[in-house]
């Protein structure tokens, strides 16, 4: 009777989870009809998270969908890097091998470092950031082909022991599946994420998906708690018994088992209440053989291979089997699916199994674990062994043997692109190494050499590996995987430790990555950094680090000190990348090159230059190049107005961001898309572009960026509240070390508008002072115009203030000399000299419609809505200051025009300002009604023929004779863009000309008698 009590400590019958498994089930329903579904499940530890996705998988699997299932591997304190998805894609590739080698045909080199049964996986050409997303693109697109035709269900289990490499592959799965009948879904235990569990801020993320569900486990009621006591002991419970299970269990599930089967066997009394007595109560009532081999199990990670086992038990087969069998038959062990070892039945006995041994005990079993794999590599799979034989060194106490597996199991985690492993490995090995004798670590090579980390001219097989090799490989790993502060800390060791050294090419090298590490973080410009670097290299023959360090100086003069010094710079880094031979860094100075050629006004060459490098880096698969280029090429077409162009290149460079590049990469790309689309009034889409790409930004720079385009929206919105928030937010990330004109430009023409909308004058009047203060340098215009243009604006609007009188005239003149020595080297920063100038006077008092028109015809020329609403509204009150019956008709029909705009546009501070106007100079805004005799009916006829707003405006003038050019000379369009308007009206009329369309407006009555007139312009 007993052995089939313990055979039964799980309850056959499912309990509970209804709704659990209703959830399930529809998503499962949603998927099978091509809606890709993501569920995370949490819990508690012995919650019956595992018994709900074994019921839901069994289901499925009746269903005809194929299920793969992975676990995240705990290695001691490790997880094993991309461990589900690799046990998952091998389940997958066993349930359907043609079709995945269908799926994964051309990439079967970058998806080996996940499953390496494709291929034999073989260190790139090069480690960066941009190979792991290439890497998580490739996984997602293989389960989207995989998934195209049949059901999948991907289950991952244990996701709280998951490592960083997993965290960042499951996140980017769950955002970017978009096809696919498939299912992914994982657990975690909810009791495990304390406040700095690494899996938090990952929840986090995820909750903010709406195409993420997630379900928490609760306990089981007593009622839930009695049926599961009834299923394992086959009977119906005593009352009694199962109120003080209950009670002593608070409905977990697992621990009602262990309590049913420790009562059944009438061991209750000599229970302790501590956990980890309740937890060991029933291995201790197992055989000592089988005692023994529970602990061996449990320190050997979490699923140990029966021949592994076999090798460090050193029992006699028959022995072991019966061990096994013992602690099976009464589960405390199950076998893995694969049939081909061993694990705990839950992972808390078996940490309490672990706990439990002795210090000199684990280090021996540890010992064991690693001498056996060592001497048989085959024991595990593959790609676990490197890993593994690494964490059974390190955890035996023997440094000797540790560092070499340390440092191999490095460059497999690089290899595989798991950075935050090769980071914590690295730690791990400078952690090792003054306990190493000085022998081994001199029989130790460097594998190869880090970006442009100098070899200085060594045989790589003659010289031992250095502590500093570790420490530049950490300093990058560290980056890579946006670990910055970690990495900034390695490199201040390192250069440390270098000041005792005569080696100023490393020198230089951690001074760079001192330099961009201290940007990165917002701790500094990072210039004093690079000049440490160039006094080091000073007077030395040629090598990458010098080209490198070139190409860093000419970046940050870009984006700090732009201008001919600049332009000197980025020409030197050119030529010097080409003497070493150094093509990457070459690419990189050209781009820096392009853009410094632009805003010097060679502007058709340097966009050339610009596309040429984007094409030549994808040409060349240099995806760190290619990112750069799809942020700076369309940011410059934007910096000249031409925003239309940009968009495509933005949203080319933003699908190519989420393949191959960092977070920030895409960031930055996703900020410049909702930047251009500002500018061409689709608002609504670059809310979403900032919103997104506030989602995945990391870096200080870029998060301060997000926050300036989000405070531009909200005070062009009216809602100042959050404006003043996001600007606050902005000035925090850049810090007041931060000046590049990129920055703080924008940041002042913000503070000066916010303040102009507040009522607050003088503070605008301070804060623009304060950026007079600094030069405007030449490359700079992009910035400066619509800073004196928000400035002159703020002085224009208080002309009427009497406090703000007193000074007014001697900052109007500092506008005046700024302006003069801005470049307008595009139409669209003419435009706004010309709007500058016009606001001058105004603030002086002076106003004139020939200059607003001035204005008003520059913006019509560009694709910026926004600003031509808001000049025509200037301009509409430069007419009503003339007074007259025509001058009041064109300001009436042109205040009509902004009002659309702003209404379109949700820009309430325009909107309310027309109204106003409107208001005072008692006009009617509001279009005029048909004529007597029409009758209403219950649509628009001019919506019914599908004519936007502007084209009823151009039929309107078309019906009363007017030609192309008159119609641009009433609506402020230029003749072309008439034209254009006038053949899309006869298109969508189905006439021939422009009579027939006149009669047709006729016929239907569009137009009253008269209303043309009001439009042509006097």
């Amino acid at each position: 009777m007993l052995a089939s009590v313990e055979t039964r400590s799980v309850s056959p019958v499912f309990v509970g989870r209804a709704d659990e498994l209703h959830t399930l089930n529809d998503a499962l329903s949603r998927a099978a009809a091509g809606e890709p579904q993501a569920l995370l499940i949490g819990g508690e530890a012995g919650v019956g998270k595992t018994r709900l996705v074994e019921e839901f998988a069994a289901a499925a699997h009746r269903g005809g969908a194929v299920v793969a299932l992975g676990g995240c591997v705990e290695i001691g304190a490790d997880g094993l890097p991309f461990a589900p998805f690799s046990t998952a894609l091998r389940a997958l590739r066993r349930a359907l091998p043609d079709e995945l080698a269908a799926a994964a045909a051309g990439q079967e080199e970058e998806l080996a470092r996940l499953l390496p049964e494709l291929r034999g996986t073989a260190p790139g050409r090069r480690h960066e950031e941009e190979g792991m997303a290439r890497l998580f693109e490739l996984t997602a697109r293989l389960l989207e082909h995989v998934a195209a035709d049949r059901t999948v269900v991907v289950a991952l289990e244990d996701l709280h022991w998951a490592d960083a490499s997993t965290r960042h592959l499951l996140s980017y799965l769950l955002r970017t599946l978009r096809t696919g009948r498939l299912v992914v879904l994982a657990t975690y235990r909810a009791d495990d994420i304390h406040r700095r569990h690494p899996l938090r801020p990952l929840l986090a993320e995820l909750d903010r998906l709406r195409t993420v569900q997630r379900l928490e486990l609760a306990r089981f009621t007593r009622d839930e708690v009695c049926r599961q006591v009834a299923g394992i002991l086959a009977a119906e419970p005593d009352s009694a018994q199962v109120d003080d299970i209950f009670e002593r269990s608070d409905g977990n599930a697992f621990f009602v088992e262990e309590l049913a089967v420790a009562a059944h066997e009438g061991c209750c009394t000599g229970l302790t209440d501590t956990l980890r007595d309740l937890l060991l109560v029933r291995v201790e009532a197992l055989p000592e053989s089988a005692q023994r081999v529970a602990r061996i199990i449990a320190e050997g990670g979490s699923t140990v291979e029966y021949r592994l086992l076999d090798a460090v038990a050193r029992l006699a087969e028959d022995d072991l089997i019966e061990a096994l069998r013992s602690a099976v038959g009464a589960n405390i062990l199950l076998t893995t699916p694969d049939g081909d070892g061993y694990r705990f039945r839950h992972s808390l006995v078996r940490e309490a199994v672990s706990d439990d041994l002795l210090p000199g005990e684990r280090a021996r079993l540890n010992r064991r674990y690693a001498e056996a794999l060592q001497a048989d590599p085959t024991l595990v799979p593959a790609d676990e062994r490197v890993m593994r034989l690494a964490s059974y060194w390190y955890h035996a106490h023997d440094p000797a043997k540790a560092l070499p597996a340390v440092l191999d199991a490095s460059v497999e985690a690089r290899c595989r692109r798991a950075y935050s492993e090769q980071l914590r490995l690295l730690e791990r090995a400078m952690e090792l190494w003054e306990t190493v004798p000085e022998d081994i670590r001199a029989a130790l090579r460097p594998v190869d050499h880090t970006e442009a980390y100098p070899p200085c001219g060594c045989d790589p097989a003659t010289t031992p590996l250095r502590y500093l090799d570790l420490m530049a490989e950490a300093a990058v790993a560290g980056r890579h995987c946006g670990e910055r502060e970690r990495a900034l800390k390695i490199t201040k060791r390192a250069l440390r430790l270098l000041e005792d050294e005569d080696d100023p090419l490393r020198s230089a090298w951690f001074w760079v990555q001192r330099s961009r590490l201290t940007h990165s973080l917002g701790r500094g410009g990072g210039r004093e950094e690079l000049a440490r670097a160039e006094d080091l290299l000073r007077g030395l023959p040629p090598n990458e680090v010098h080209a490198e360090l070139l190409t860093h100086i000419a970046c940050w003069s870009l984006v700090h000190v732009p201008g001919p010094e600049a332009y000197g710079a980025a020409e030197r880094a050119v030529e010097y990348a080409r003497l070493v031979g150094a093509r990457e860094t070459e690419l990189d100075a050209r781009q820096v090159l392009g853009v410094l050629m632009v805003d010097a006004g060679h502007i058709e060459a340097g966009l050339a230059e610009l596309h040429e490098v984007r094409e030549q880096a994808l040409v060349e698969d240099t995806p760190s190049v290619a990112l750069n280029a799809y942020v700076n090429l369309p940011s410059e077409l934007e910096g000249i107005g031409r925003s239309r162009e940009a968009v495509p290149i933005l949203e080319e460079g933003l699908a190519f961001a989420k393949r191959h590049g960092p977070p920030d990469s895409e960031a930055w790309v996703g900020g410049n898309l909702a930047e251009s689309l500002l500018s061409l009034g689709r608002w609504d889409e670059a809310d979403r572009a900032c919103a997104a790409a506030g989602r995945v930004g990391q870096g200080v720079a870029v998060r301060g960026f997000h926050a300036t385009l989000v405070a531009e929206l909200a005070l062009a919105r009216g809602d100042l509240a959050e404006a003043d928030r996001q600007l606050v937010a902005a000035q925090g990330f850049f810090g007041s070390h931060e000046h590049a004109p990129q920055n703080h430009l924008p940041l002042t023409r913000l503070a000066i508008g916010l303040a102009a909308a507040q009522g607050r004058p003088l503070d605008a009047r301070i804060r623009f002072a304060g950026a007079l203060d600094r030069d405007f340098r030449p490359g700079t215009q992009r910035y400066a115009w619509p800073l004196l243009l928000a400035a002159a604006s703020a002085e224009g609007d208080a002309h009427a203030v009497p406090a703000a009188d007193a000074g007014r005239a001697g900052l109007l003149g500092r506008i005046r000399a700024a302006a003069r020595r801005l470049a307008t080297i595009a139409p669209v920063w003419q435009a706004h000299e010309r709007w500058v100038r016009a606001e001058l006077l105004r603030a002086e008092g002076r106003t004139d419609p020939g200059d607003w028109s001035e204005v008003v015809a520059a913006f019509e020329c560009l694709e910026r809505p926004y600003d031509l609403a808001r000049t025509r509204y200037r301009l509409a009150e430069a007419l009503l200051s003339v007074g007259g019956d025509d001058e009041r008709d064109r300001a009436a029909e042109l205040l009509r025009l902004v009002l659309a705009v702003a209404a379109h546009l949700r820009a309430r501070p325009l909107a309310d300002a027309v109204t106003l106007l409107g208001r005072r100079a008692r006009l009617s805004l509001t279009p005029a009604a048909g004529p007597p005799d029409t009758p209403a009916g219950p649509t628009d006829p001019l919506a019914a023929l599908g004519l936007t707003g502007r084209e009823r405006d151009v039929l309107r003038l078309v019906s009363a004779g007017r030609t192309n050019r008159q119609i641009a000379e009433v609506l402020f369009i230029s003749p072309k863009t008439a034209s254009v308007h006038v053949s899309n009206i006869l298109s969508k009329l189905d006439v021939s000309g422009r009579g027939e369309a006149a009669a047709v407006a006729h016929r239907l009555g569009l137009f009253p008698q008269g209303a043309e007139e009001r439009l042509i312009a006097r």
